[in-house]
């Protein structure tokens, strides 16, 4: 691509969390401009009315209608909504897409579009000339990248078990009786044990690595009382000492700009904020245990899709995505 050339991007249900990160992020990427930000609900207001923390940084207005003067269309609606979206709206074939729902991740049906995942650490060489893109959850993500390094080296034999706790964004900008501030704070709660719709996606996409993989992976999801973040601990049986894994991890993510594997405990204010993940690795008897972190809204969501239209248009991986961690 023509560095020259601005990027021109469309997003539609810009309104939500993940369309008011990706709004962000693109409003301060250097090579991109948003040519309009779709939401029938709210079209006419100032995107600034909706993202109160954009006043002074965009003029733009939500529509309620597409336009085709762009290269690449964000989908940031609802799961479900996406399939629903592409099948009532035509988009000219040239169009880039990336959805960040879950219509169209491993395991699910594509339609007639084939839809490549964007899990970068994993998949990168097909992003690079993928034309519709689907973005991994962020529960995904995190545990993901705790296993990918294991899968690799086929040495994911055993049991996985995961506890992974999440913040109230990851959850959606519906009110919800689980998502009220007088519910959810002070609290912890565990939901959807053992059956969360995300491990269809890491059971496929971990599948596509370590061949022939069949690992039972007992994940129990936790909701925190806390708004944006994801901390996950992954346990199971290795041989491996700890210095070989630290290599074999240290090795696997020596080209990734995002992920990390720290020499301290990994907390979440480490990572909030950006698009890393930070890993940890830690040696118990014959258990290997994993810590990983992400923030849901960016490396779980818009910064992983941002780091992925960065690949498919052939800009620097990290463009737009240096982002500092809140740290207090």
């Amino acid at each position: 691509m023509n560095t020259n050339t601005k990027i021109k991007a469309g997003i539609t249900g810009g309104a939500g969390y993940t369309g008011g990160e990706l709004i962000r992020l693109l409003l301060m990427h250097p090579q991109l401009e948003i040519v309009f930000v779709h939401s029938k609900s709210n079209a006419g207001k100032k995107v600034y009315e909706v993202h109160t923390d954009l006043l002074g940084e965009t003029n733009l207005s939500f529509s309620d209608t597409l336009s085709d003067n762009m290269d690449v269309l964000f989908l940031c609606l609802g799961h479900g909504e996406s399939m629903k979206f592409l099948q009532a709206n035509k988009i000219e074939s040239r169009i880039k897409i990336i959805d960040l729902s879950q219509d169209f991740r491993p395991g699910q049906s594509a339609g007639e579009n084939k839809f490549v995942y964007g899990l970068t650490e994993s998949n990168k060489e097909k992003i690079k000339t993928a034309h519709y893109l689907a973005n991994p959850g962020c529960f995904a993500t995190c545990i993901q990248l705790a296993l990918l390094p294991l899968a690799q080296h086929n040495l994911i034999e055993q049991d996985v078990h995961i506890n992974a706790t999440t913040g109230s964004t990851g959850a959606g900008q519906s009110l919800s009786a689980t998502s009220h501030f007088s519910w959810r704070n002070n609290n912890l709660s565990v939901y959807k044990a053992f059956e969360h719709q995300h491990l269809k996606e890491i059971k496929a996409s971990i599948g596509q690595v370590q061949k022939g993989f069949d690992a039972a992976l007992h994940f129990i999801p936790m909701r925190g009382n806390f708004t944006r973040g994801i901390l996950a601990s992954v346990y199971m049986k290795c041989e491996k000492n700890a210095d070989e894994l630290s290599l074999l991890f240290k090795d696997y993510y020596k080209e990734s700009p995002f992920v990390h594997v720290a020499p301290f405990a990994v907390d979440l204010k480490q990572v909030v904020n950006t698009n890393k993940c930070f890993i940890q690795i830690e040696k118990h008897g014959d258990q290997v245990f994993i810590t990983s972190a992400i923030d849901n809204l960016l490396k779980g969501a818009s910064g992983q899709a941002v780091q992925n239209m960065n690949i498919m248009f052939g800009v620097e991986e990290t463009s737009g995505l240096r982002l500092k961690a809140i740290g207090f």
